[in-house]
């Protein structure tokens, strides 16, 4: 886990201070003015505290199931030890391993992040199995949720061709639907991802990272600070489009001004000239207007401007509710009900049939109802059903959102109007009262008449109100209009001009604290991704250094300090593709085990691919580390990974993924590769069937399997422990073997060329000979069951004195078979 990042500002009792309390104390020591306080104290944004949703502790799996599913046929489910621990799921390429792991995402997410960026052809063709396609796909994840395990289950279902024709289901133990975000938490999903497919462990660290910047933004809880920036960011720009729009005006109006022969125009030029306009002076120049005049010349302006509804507006707006009301004429909610149930319903009886051996129905009795033309017209129906309700159901959302879209366009009385009791303020009201009529076809009339009415009254007000102003003191009264709109333009001029340097002053000073802030909340992330590299690529000449965040949310980026052999380099440049993969864990993994996740498991798809063997090691590692408090899932088919494992002694779970013909996937336990190569040469021992010249060829060589099994368990720990050689050294070395003596002369001796014969004896007497005998072929014929136990009681006899040798104790998994027997 990683820890709280520590805050400026000390808190002696309770929860750390939030970052509006950071800021608040901050700026009160900021030496700023009084004026720039007080603007960023007012452009401050409230808090918001991001809530549980009523989600309770830790989130693990349980299990993956997937059936009809990319490479997996008929149902098969991937069990998970719950709880902290490594799991290894190994299987090689193409035998459905990574089909597990794009489930678990699909289910809890909706949606593949290996596909996202390909053609829609390809996601489209791939996306459903095809040696099954009888098989109804379906992926879901057990899950362990809270601190008493309970167990949930997310289920999506496919119900028509397309990849988006699903839908995701959540139950509890008992069977009873849960709401899937009382479960997962969708913001969490996003901003600590615990899916790190294969495809994203090159694209995540393409680029600026923005995505990656802008979840961190989030997580460190700095949404404040990107909105306050974003406010001050506004008010500077509207400082500076306010103030020129004052010069702008009046530029304008000076020059109109300059050509009426008029003294009462001579002196507003001159009040409107200099540098700063005279607004004062502009002001005393209309103030010999008569109260009662200047009272009915705002009323005439206000209905000179006076704007009705928007007809092409509202025309557009019945438009639509008219059309969707035609379409939902026979769509009502009862429908989709029925239809929802229905097809629950068909859904149980195909269950049963799936479940039962009996094609009989259970309800009516009839024999061989249930059979295969049955289901098939079932599915059929059901896949009709579903659609049915869909449709049904987007039809009267349709006409919800036509009706909404009409009241919006609806306006209220205008304030001034609102005492009024004339023929425009009545059909005023008749038009706002439009907005509390949910009837869709009665709206739509009753809008239509109503707005109609509304514009053609709003149009002879208008011209009649410009007539009369147009008989306003001749030229002179039309310009006075104008000075009196041009004071208001010029005294917000005039405070934007007054307000913009202590805005300014407040962004820069703001934008400091940010950087302070964002660096502070985020040096633990960077510290632990420092960590998790120099454990993965302790032995490179690439060292990475700080990872900060430029810039805000949608503009941002993350940088990565890079040196080679401490000279400063571009990341992307100099890192081979294992580094980048390194890189791409060590920013995944501090995001994927913050504390505030909800998430107690991760889930990495085939991570070891393009490293070297020391890397491998590392990644065991760092994997290891993480694995103490969180479940752990790894993907691979890389066997390099089980062995670093097994010779670091990682405790950990290996489950193998095969898969036969038609895409039918099994999954087992992989147990200690000694104890395994005994178990099936025991097997083969105690079988009186077994003909004695198979016995005769097969029991030995199997014998022979398990010899050199443990002699390889020896020699990675005794070469790598006592010899101190590197791990590509030691497998360079292991691949040179061909001979069991071989096997057994690197395990004692460290040197496959040298004998091993008195070594050999010295931890086992007569174990040579069993060798010899292994070799060359000359074994006793095996002609009873007595015979064929004995020989496996001397092989494990000898594999365990091999064992004991290289480390006292049991024996550390370790996974691999030799390259066969020799």
């Amino acid at each position: 886990m990683i820890d709280q990042p520590q805050n400026s500002v000390d808190s002696p009792a309770g929860p750390p201070p939030s970052v509006r309390e950071l800021l608040l104390a901050r700026l009160d020591g900021s030496g700023l003015t009084p004026e720039a306080r007080s603007q960023l104290r007012a452009l401050l944004p409230d808090e918001q505290a991001r809530g549980s949703g009523g989600r309770t502790g830790p989130v693990h799996l349980r299990s993956v199931t997937a059936a009809g599913w990319r490479g997996i046929g008929p149902r098969t489910t991937l069990e998970l030890p719950p709880g902290p621990g490594l799991v290894v799921v190994a299987g090689p390429n193409g035998s459905g391993k990574s089909s597990f792991a794009e489930a678990a995402e699909t289910a809890l997410t909706g949606r593949n992040s290996r596909w996202e960026k390909r053609r829609a052809g390809d996601w489209k063709q791939g996306w459903r199995n095809l040696h099954s396609p009888e098989v109804a796909p379906e992926v879901s994840v057990e899950l362990s949720v809270g601190e008493h395990g309970e167990p949930v289950t997310v289920r999506r279902t496919w119900y028509g061709a397309k990849v988006d024709d699903a839908r995701t289901c959540a139950e509890g133990p008992d069977g009873s639907e849960r709401k899937l975000d009382e479960i997962v938490d969708a913001d969490a999903l996003d901003l600590a991802r615990p899916f790190l497919p294969y495809s994203e462990l090159g694209s995540m660290i393409n680029g600026t990272l923005s995505d990656l910047h802008d979840a961190f933004f989030k997580l460190l809880g700095l949404e404040l600070l990107a909105e306050l920036d974003g406010r001050v960011r506004d008010a500077v720009s509207e400082c500076e489009k306010t103030e020129k729009h004052g010069k702008q005006r009046t530029e304008q109006l000076r020059g109109e001004l300059a050509e009426l022969d008029d003294p009462r125009a001579r002196d507003a030029v001159e009040a409107l000239s200099g540098t700063r306009p005279d607004t004062g002076r502009v002001r005393a120049l209309l103030a010999n207007r008569s109260p009662a005049a200047e009272v009915e010349l705002a009323g005439l302006r206000r209905r000179a401007g006076l704007t009705g509804p928007d007809l092409f507006e509202v025309s557009g707006a019945v438009a639509r509710l008219r059309e969707a009301a035609a379409r939902a004429e026979d769509a009502r909610h009862g429908d989709a009900e029925n239809a929802r149930r229905l097809a629950k319903l068909l859904e149980a009886a195909l269950d049963h049939r799936r479940r039962s051996p009996s094609p009989d129905c259970p309800v009516c009795g009839n024999a061989g109802q249930l059979d295969q033309a049955w289901a098939e017209r079932a599915r059929a129906e059901v896949e009709r059903l579903q659609r049915k309700a869909v449709e049904a159901e987007a039809a009267l959302q349709e006409v919800a959102k036509a009706r909404q879209d009409l009241h919006d366009v609806i306006e209220p009385v205008p304030v001034w109007l609102q005492a009024d009791h004339s023929p425009l303020a009545d059909l005023w009201r008749q038009w706002a009262l439009c907005r509390s009529v949910t009837d869709a076809s009665g709206l739509a009339d009753r809008a239509e008449r109503a707005a109609a009415a509304l514009e053609e009254a709003c149009r002879q007000v208008r011209e009649e109100s410009l007539r009369r102003l147009a008989d306003q003191d001749g030229e002179w009264q039309p310009m006075a209009v104008r000075l009196t709109d041009w004071l208001t333009v010029a005294e917000a001029a005039e405070a934007a001009r007054a307000r913009r340097p202590h805005v300014n002053k407040a962004r820069a000073w703001l934008r400091t604290v940010i950087d302070e802030l964002r660096d502070e909340r985020l040096r633990p992330f960077a510290e632990r991704s420092q960590e998790v590299w120099q454990q993965l690529c302790e032995h490179s000449s690439v060292t990475l250094g700080s990872v900060t965040l430029a810039g805000t949310p949608g503009r941002g980026r993350v940088e990565l300090g890079v040196t080679v052999d401490d000279m400063t380099a571009p990341a992307y440049s100099v890192m081979s593709q294992g580094e980048l993969h390194s890189l791409a864990l060590s920013l995944f993994l501090p995001r994927a085990t913050h504390e505030a996740s909800p998430f107690g498991f991760l889930v990495i798809d085939d991570p070891v691919q393009s490293m070297d063997p020391e890397k491998v090691e590392g990644l065991a590692r760092v994997l290891d580390a993480v694995a103490k408090d969180r479940q752990v899932i790894v993907f691979t088919h890389d066997t390099r990974l089980q062995q670093a494992i097994a010779h670091l002694g990682i405790r950990a779970t290996v489950l193998r993924v095969t898969r036969q013909t038609d895409s039918v996937v099994g999954v087992e336990t992989v147990t200690d590769p000694v104890d395994q190569a005994l178990a099936e040469a025991r097997a083969i021992s105690l079988d009186p069937y077994v003909p004695q010249n198979v016995a005769d060829r097969v029991l030995p060589a199997m014998c022979r399997g398990a010899i050199e099994v443990a002699c390889l368990v020896t020699a990675r720990r005794r070469l790598r422990d006592e010899h101190g050689l590197p791990l590509s050294e030691v497998e360079k070395r292991i691949a040179s073997l061909e001979r069991t003596k071989e096997y057994a002369a690197l395990a004692l001796l460290g040197d496959g060329r040298r004998s091993a014969h008195d070594a050999v004896e010295r931890i086992r007497e007569g174990g040579w000979k069993l060798i010899e005998a292994f070799n060359s072929g000359a074994h006793t014929p095996l002609s009873t069951v007595d015979d064929r136990k004995a020989l496996v009681s001397r092989t494990k006899a000898l594999a365990t004195a091999i064992l004991r040798s290289g480390a006292p104790g049991s024996c550390a998994q370790a996974p691999g078979t030799p390259g066969g027997a020799r």
